[in-house]
């Protein structure tokens, strides 16, 4: 890997990414900084991790894991792929799927992106639980 890492641009997580061939544009469908339950563990069927990055001097390996703050930042999923720079000034978009991912409670967990092993961004992404019938707000009486 080069010693000047990429510049990320955008991190996002969301339900689905719609790539359209055509016009190389994406669609974000369902962006998510938060997953509510009525009862913990809860699994959600299916999240993407969507980023874009620039200033990248070679091909590399990028990582992206998902972490659990609460339990020592253990990892609870990750998924490695390659990447190619042809140009500096290149926007490269990268999007990574992760399905049947299981939150064992609610609290804190960090999409986390890394440059071999240096990491370079991270998104946050809260579980929050509600009681059954209550609308989406936790905050709601």
């Amino acid at each position: 890997m080069s010693d000047v890492p990429p510049i990320v641009l955008s991190t996002i997580v969301c339900d689905r990414v719609l790539l359209d061939a055509p016009t190389k544009t994406s669609s974000l469908i369902s962006i998510r900084d938060s997953i509510i339950a009525v009862k913990y563990p809860a699994r959600h069927p299916q999240l993407f991790f969507f980023a874009e990055m620039t200033n990248g001097h070679e091909d590399m390996q990028i990582k992206v894991r998902l972490v659990d703050v609460q339990n020592n930042d253990k990892v609870m999923a990750e998924r490695i792929s390659k990447i190619k720079f042809d140009d500096v000034k290149r926007i490269v978009t990268i999007v990574l799927g992760f399905e049947g991912l299981v939150f064992p409670h609610t609290g804190e967990y960090y999409f986390q992106l890394y440059a071999g092993e240096e990491l370079l961004s991270s998104r946050r992404v809260v579980c929050l639980q509600i009681k059954p019938g209550q609308k989406n707000d936790p905050n709601q009486q």
